[in-house]
């Protein structure tokens, strides 16, 4: 499974793009989109919904993986957050591409281990998890783990699913029966 995360920001949206089989996983590009700090707001998401769906094209992912909404003391910074996530969401759905979202707790407790765990935490077990050398962005780490969750969940629920459709499964088989 192919999934492209994404942190929402105004200013810089981090991206990342992971390849998950098993317990393998691979990083397929990752970074920031940083529209120019002079355009006005939709400009700016003009910018960032052309680039995402820029990397949609390229990598053809199976999810997209957006980090949800925290909420700032500034109400305008939470609603500009919002406009930025309703731009990623519309792309991806364009695209055809499935949507999920989870929070900052729920991406750290994936990735790190502690739901409160800080940027450079959350950097080092990205650059560990993924075999990524040098420094790395905190928008474009924050993505990567936003997928990187994804893909620990997705991996997870399997078996699940499985476990589900065979009891429906024999579920079905059963009133067959009965009804003969």
């Amino acid at each position: 499974m192919r999934v492209l995360g994404l942190d929402p920001g105004s200013r810089r949206t981090g991206y990342g793009v992971v390849e998950g089989a098993g317990n393998a996983f691979r990083c397929l590009g990752h970074g920031a989109i940083t529209p120019g700090a002079r355009l006005d707001l939709p400009r700016r998401l003009e910018t960032i919904a052309n680039r995402v769906d820029e990397l949609i094209a390229t990598h053809a992912p199976d999810q997209v993986s957006i980090e949800e909404a925290f909420y700032h003391e500034s109400v305008r910074s939470t609603l500009v957050l919002g406009h930025v996530r309703g731009a990623l969401m519309l792309t991806a759905a364009r695209r055809g591409v499935g949507i999920v979202e989870y929070t900052p707790r729920t991406i750290k407790l994936s990735v790190v281990g502690n739901g409160g765990a800080t940027k450079e935490q959350v950097q080092f077990m990205i650059r560990r998890l993924l075999k990524l050398p040098g420094t790395l962005q905190a928008d474009a780490a924050d993505a990567l783990a936003a997928a990187l969750c994804h893909l620990h969940r997705a991996r997870l629920a399997a078996p699940q699913r499985a476990a589900s459709a065979a009891a429906s499964n024999l579920a079905a088989l059963l009133a067959r029966a009965r009804t003969r």
